[in-house]
């Protein structure tokens, strides 16, 4: 019997990120060079002493179940207990999608009961953050509480984005609101709860009866303050991030950058573990000249890289220039090509004296939620032609050739999706 084991929520689509999730899972894109967004919480488990951990996949799951493996590099390849997969199955008369956040625990409650554990952690897999979960349960066990839910304070003015918990003096939590318009408190809930095993099971089976697609935000924190259980606000004091629109994800990434980062990759007592195989060194060229950047293993640099990360195995080359910008693994950036507040998705090439990220900060036409910042997106596997101009909150996509683009220009707010990524 695990004291704790944690379930880690890794199955959602992140239609926020646009393209950057066209064919991978949000927790599974990479972030701050060689790392995958859930490796932050992986290794808060190991780090934490949590060695159980249920991953819950679901959509586009080939590069994250590749990712994760056995779970090797966060120490997690165990006989008893480790890391395991859980996609959505078929049982003998019933099974199907995961379609809510308890739901998907539900779904897995044969695990939860092999494991038989005394709590349960249930964790979201597409946050940055350092978190020691074993002080949240400590604080659990103190207080004698039925749930305990991670919670951190925003500004009041952005508190109405997220879901608010009231509390009274002694922590416990009296009221949830889901984006309300007037907050009462700036105390937002960070999606990390600790359940007891017994209570989680009993109300995971009553949600299921409720609501096919149910949820722990929405359903069960709901009703389980409406019978009055004993649910208690554990207060995170340090960095966290939701990276889940294309904005987010881009400035936060460029927060890693700075000489000092608020959120430090590179302390010795909270490692932040990764699954990439040893890559060969950085070669950077006579021409070469860096500035405020990450460049990670195996890149070849010729050119001019200035607050920007590269991923593995990039290459750039002679005479090009990528400022306030993403390139991820294995893409190439040919001579003389000008990249400006881009996130180049993996696998690219992006052709010689190409400029891409220039014009007018126009939102795009067909998704202006999604890209408005200015920031252009290069979807994975896409070829962009020499000689190209892409404008601002533009969005490529597939191999494209000279003649999809007017005048070898695309303009600021364009869409361009190669005949075989149509959708």
């Amino acid at each position: 019997m695990k004291e704790m084991i944690g379930m880690l929520l890794a199955g959602g689509q992140g239609s926020r990120l646009g393209i950057l999730t066209d064919k991978t899972a949000k927790p599974a894109v990479l972030f701050a060079g060689k790392y995958r967004i859930i490796d932050f919480t992986l290794s808060n488990c190991i780090n934490s002493g949590i060695d159980t951990v249920g991953v819950l996949t679901q959509y586009q799951p080939l590069k994250l179940n590749q990712h994760i493996g056995i779970g090797i590099p966060w120490e997690l390849d165990r006989k008893n207990g480790g890391v395991m997969l859980l996609p959505p199955h078929i049982k003998t008369k019933e099974g199907s999608w995961y379609s809510g956040t308890a739901d998907a625990v539900y779904q897995n409650m044969h695990y939860l009961e092999e494991c038989d554990p005394e709590f349960v952690l249930i964790l979201s897999g597409d946050h940055i953050y350092k978190m020691d979960y074993s002080k949240m349960l400590d604080f659990h066990k103190e207080k004698n509480a039925d749930v305990t839910i991670a919670v951190l304070e925003v500004p009041i003015k952005e508190a109405s984005r997220f879901g608010i918990m009231n509390i009274d003096d002694n922590d416990k939590i009296v009221e949830f609101e889901e984006k309300p318009p007037e907050p009462k408190s700036n105390l937002v809930s960070m999606g990390v709860y600790i359940f007891n095993f017994k209570l989680l099971k009993k109300y995971l089976e009553k949600g299921h009866e409720l609501h096919e697609d149910s949820d722990f935000g929405k359903h069960i924190i709901p009703m389980l303050l409406e019978e009055e259980k004993n649910l208690y606000a554990y207060k995170f004091k340090g960095y966290w991030q939701d990276v889940g629109t294309v904005d987010s994800y881009w400035k936060t990434n460029m927060e890693m950058i700075s000489i000092i980062p608020e959120f430090n990759l590179y302390e010795e007592f909270w490692k932040i573990y990764t699954n990439f195989d040893r890559q060969l060194p950085q070669y950077l060229g006579e021409d070469a000249h860096t500035d405020t950047c990450i460049i990670s293993e195996g890149c070849e640099v010729d050119g001019v890289i200035k607050n920007s990360i590269l991923s593995p195995n990039v290459i750039v080359g002679k005479g090009a220039k990528v400022t306030d910008s993403i390139i991820m693994s294995n893409c190439i950036i040919k001579e003389n090509a000008v990249i400006d507040r881009c996130i180049v998705c993996e696998d690219c090439i992006i052709g010689e004296k190409s400029k891409i990220g220039f014009g007018e900060n126009i939102a795009n036409k067909k998704q202006p939620k999604i890209y408005n910042t200015g920031i252009t997106v290069i979807g994975e596997k896409s070829v962009i032609p020499d000689m190209i101009v892409v404008g601002k909150n533009c969005v490529v996509h597939g191999e494209t050739k000279k003649g999809d683009y007017k005048d070898s220009e695309l303009p600021s707010g364009e869409t361009l999706l190669a005949k075989e990524v149509k959708q």
